[in-house]
């Protein structure tokens, strides 16, 4: 079979080339396909391309009007991801033919052109980051159920587009998924004749047509947003170094530093050289890799450790306008649920605190290590320097580098509970410390959650728990306002059965609980002859976490639930290639 060369967004340089087979569609949907490729838009809406690579790339089927507008792609706006989603659409569906080094210029021009301004972007950065939240859509209920049966309603948030574009995107799914008409599109059985709630006569419409009413005004392509941000729009200024904060589930706060050069020939690309701490095991991580600004504020990157690939971690951020800050999430492209949330800061003369290795101190002992990390710290550092408030004395600075200040603290027992702002040299650092009596319950997070078995014809899908304690605070009772999080506990992990069904087995079965780290590792997928029924490797369990308190205590006990489902079988994003 004839192959079509096309580029993949790898959140580093926007992939390398692969080949992709070309999907022969049946006629009349590739016929409908062409003619809505063709559509004349008759709005004053649109912006022209000026890219001669565009023009030449996609003019054999999107047509170009006198104002330099070429349909379809002048009447559309959406994320490097989306542009990207859409090429791949152009070479599986409709047989185009695009060079690698073309579709990421291709792919950059969209981005920048006919993007996004941050404000549109930040309701949604979830889809992008790849966060498995519950996230739920309090627009539109009709919007919701329609587009979210197939997809996330992140995807649809991620869209600016013209009236005509909307009614042609309805079309599109029409057409090429005609059941949609029968499961969620259109209304079934008669009209009804019943007034609603409020006495008005009843609202028949299709639940599309009614999607359609709430899309067009919710998600116009011209915004007063784009208006701005496309008129100020320019290549961030990001060369030097950025102190790293962030947090990776299951391991805790990282701390560290960011290099960035730019390329002299190239503004919006980047090469970055990061090295951070894990503050509870000292761990300490080297990476190197190559990133891309879109749109004057999407940061999507890739990094490796010495360049081996089965390190890679995607880096998708978020830089504000003031280019002091930038923010995101990096994950690893095989297991999109594994990976920190990060946050850069822009390091310039005066000393910053990024954090500390623990986010709490017990009431009531005279002697507790902690270690800040930030940076440009004095190189003497006195006790008198470092400040957590009444209560809280530091009695001694063990260590001081550039980066770290390693101090000794002693706390008194009636000192106030609560968050404490840390000073050091001037500096403040808020809510940088909580001050409790004793840890009352724990909890697990998150309190559900979703792993797919995999590893034979599909990949795993893992799930990460961790463990926090709290302390009940001020009025003695667990569950209210007052509650303190002491900060994460080192657990024994286990599984247990979510009993549904007589005789339920799914713990003997699903997978695997690492009672360490928290880390759960679903089956194989496939039948399991060992199964009752030939069954697969699915089912609910309890993942249950025990924290021993020093000092004899009772342990402390929380659970959560687990689902373990098939596998991903359809993606419904392009955006991974191999992991990456």
């Amino acid at each position: 079979m004839k192959r079509a060369l096309f580029c993949v967004l790898s959140l580093c340089v926007l992939g390398a080339a692969i080949a992709s087979r070309q999907v022969h569609a049946a006629p009349q949907a590739r016929d409908a396909a062409a003619s809505i490729g063709v559509a004349t838009q008759t709005t004053d809406e649109g912006i022209p391309i000026t890219n001669v690579k565009v023009k030449t790339v996609c003019g054999d089927c999107h047509k170009t009007d006198d104002q330099g507008r070429m349909s379809r792609i002048s009447f559309r706006r959406t994320t490097p991801e989306g542009w990207q989603e859409t090429i791949r659409r152009m070479v599986t569906l409709n047989q185009a033919e695009i060079e690698p080094a073309d579709a990421r210029d291709i792919v950059k021009y969209l981005s920048d052109t006919l993007g996004l301004a941050p404000e549109e972007v930040k309701p949604a950065s979830f889809e992008l980051e790849r966060r498995l939240i519950d996230f739920e859509y309090q627009g539109n209920d009709d919007t919701k159920e329609i587009c979210s049966s197939c997809h996330s309603m992140g995807r649809v948030m991620l869209q600016r587009r013209t009236g005509k574009e909307w009614d042609l995107l309805l079309a599109m799914h029409r057409g090429w998924y005609p059941l949609v008409d029968f499961q969620v599109f259109r209304r079934g059985g008669p009209p009804s004749t019943t007034p609603g709630p409020d006495g008005r006569p009843p609202d028949n419409r299709h639940p599309m047509d009614k999607a359609l009413a709430h899309l067009k005004p919710t998600f116009p392509f011209k915004t007063p947003e784009w208006t701005a941000w496309s008129a100020t729009m320019r290549s961030p200024r990001l060369d030097g170094t950025w102190l790293l904060s962030g947090y990776d589930p299951g391991y805790g706060p990282i701390f560290g530093t960011v290099t960035m050069t730019a390329n002299p020939a190239s503004p919006d690309d980047f090469t970055t050289q990061t090295t951070f701490q894990y503050a509870r095991t000292g761990r300490t991580v080297t990476r190197q890799g190559r990133s891309i600004v879109y749109t004057g504020h999407q940061w999507r990157g890739r990094t490796t450790i010495g360049g081996d690939d089965d390190t890679s971690l995607r880096e998708v951020m978020e830089i504000e306008r003031d280019w002091q800050s930038i923010s995101g999430r990096w994950f690893n492209g095989s297991y999109d649920e594994l990976g920190p949330d990060v946050m850069l800061t822009r390091i310039g003369r005066e000393p910053v605190v990024a954090g500390l290795d623990r986010p709490s101190a017990r009431r009531g002992t005279s002697s507790q290590t902690l270690r800040i990390f930030g940076a440009n710290f004095p190189a003497a550092v006195a006790p008198s320097d470092v400040d957590f408030g009444p209560g809280v004395t530091v009695t001694r600075v063990a260590a001081t580098t550039a980066t770290m200040i390693t101090v000794d603290v002693s706390v008194t027992a009636d000192a106030a509970m609560g968050a404490r702002d840390l000073f050091v040299a001037g500096t403040l650092h808020k809510a940088a410390l909580t001050v409790f009596d004793k840890a009352d319950y724990i909890k697990v997070a998150p309190e559900w959650n979703m792993a797919r078995v995999g590893g034979v014809v599909f990949p795993k899908m893992l799930a990460q728990f961790e463990a926090f304690a709290y302390s009940n605070g001020l009025d003695g009772k667990p569950g209210t306002d007052d509650d303190l999080q002491v900060g994460p506990v080192d657990v024994a992990w286990s599984v247990e059965e979510y009993t549904a069904i007589f005789g339920d087995d799914d713990a003997k079965f699903v997978g695997e609980m690492n009672a360490a780290t928290g880390l759960f590792t679903p089956a194989v997928d496939g039948p399991n002859p060992a199964r009752s029924g030939n069954r697969n490797n699915v089912g609910d369990v309890w993942i249950v976490a025990t924290h021993t308190p020093d000092g004899g205590a009772a342990p402390l006990r929380a659970r959560a639930h687990l689902v373990v489902t098939v596998p991903l079988y359809l993606r419904w994003d392009f955006s991974t290639v191999n992991g990456r």
